[in-house]
């Protein structure tokens, strides 16, 4: 149980450094975008590997708790709220893309601004919560 425990920690580590990789390659992608169909297109290709991450940050995170004999702590449910809270964000800002109206002037830069500042706030949850937990 001990080894299923720590190997869970140590994946679950490396799926937070995933979550915050997948960031780091959606602020690239956005700003490198110069036209709406095809960052749509880039966008459905490569969203559903870049939810692998919090996939499998949520999974290891299950995998402790019944570890734990889902003892409930403060800190899981505090993952649990900020896990939900990148879904939420996610969810919104592929939202936005998939109703953005293309004949819209400036509609890519009026998206810009908006998936930036979900992607900043993803960014601040996932840091915040790793570094709480590494104090």
């Amino acid at each position: 149980m001990n080894e299923m425990y720590d190997m869970s920690i140590v994946t679950h580590y490396y799926g937070v450094l995933g979550i915050l990789v997948v960031i780091f390659i959606n602020s690239m992608m956005l700003k490198k975008a110069k036209n709406i169909n095809d960052y749509k297109r880039q966008m459905s290709l490569y969203t559903p590997v870049a939810h692998i991450p919090i996939g499998v940050v949520i999974f290891t995170g299950v995998v402790m708790m019944a570890a734990k004999h889902l003892a409930f702590s403060v800190e899981n449910i505090l993952m649990i709220v900020f896990s939900i809270g990148i879904i939420y964000l996610e969810v919104k800002r592929a939202k936005a893309l998939k109703y953005l109206d293309i004949r819209e002037e400036n509609a890519l830069e009026k998206f810009k601004i908006d998936a930036a500042s979900f992607l900043f706030m993803e960014l601040v949850l996932t840091l915040s919560i790793s570094i709480w937990m590494l104090i």
